[in-house]
């Protein structure tokens, strides 16, 4: 049956990208067939550690699709309660929905009305693009609950190595403020060969790899 993973790639340096180049990474991903539109912008307090596919605020914006004229707060709060301290323990996120839409380039005048590095962003796509070979060789099968989320927060906020979410806390983490999220239930947890070759080119040469599963 296999279980759901959180897999992420940043940068080794906890450092914001200028929105030109987090822009260029986002047009990169559509046109390279990793990701499928739309896209949806989401702004406001997220945690880079919220499940992306369960209860996030993130992915209930994908799912949810609200239109940009809805620029409101996505609903009430998402709570991930666990009794240990972060990144394991309470996590509240709060924000709304700036735009989306199916066209990429659109985003990049988006995110340049978007209160970029003043408050935490995120972009979710639709899913993995599985018309892309490399892709569907790594994950096995098509998913179209495969999100992939590409986050720049406005401070740097703590993300595990290595994270069993229904074992004990623990173990390396890694300190991000850009980084590339994307869930999957079956497939190989090394990194994906696809992914990693389009955010090699806005990251940097040396990347850290990580997964959150359970």
């Amino acid at each position: 049956m296999g279980i759901w993973i959180d897999a992420f790639i940043a940068p080794v340096e906890s450092t914001l990208l200028s929105v030109e180049c987090f822009g260029s990474l986002l047009v990169d991903l559509a046109r390279e067939r990793i990701v499928r539109t739309p896209w949806t912008l989401v702004a406001g307090d997220l945690c880079v550690n919220a499940e992306l596919l369960w209860g996030g605020v993130v992915g209930r914006a994908r799912f949810d699709n609200l239109p940009s004229r809805h620029a409101a707060p996505l609903g009430r709060a998402a709570e991930w309660w666990e009794d240990d301290p972060p990144p394991w323990g309470p996590s509240r996120e709060q924000a709304r929905v700036l735009a989306g839409g199916d066209a990429i380039l659109d985003v990049l005048s988006a995110l340049r009305a978007a209160p970029y590095g003043a408050e935490d962003i995120a972009v979710a796509f639709s899913s993995l693009d599985f018309t892309n070979p490399a892709t569907l060789d790594h994950y096995w099968a098509e998913d179209g609950r495969t999100v992939l989320a590409c986050y720049a927060l406005a401070t740097s906020q703590v993300r595990p190595l290595d994270f069993n979410s229904t074992g004990e806390p623990g173990g390396p983490t890694h300190p991000v403020r850009t980084c590339v999220v994307n869930t999957f239930k079956l497939g190989d947890r090394s990194p994906c060969l696809a992914i990693e070759r389009v955010v090699s080119r806005h990251f940097a040469s040396v990347l850290v790899y990580g997964h959150r599963y359970g």
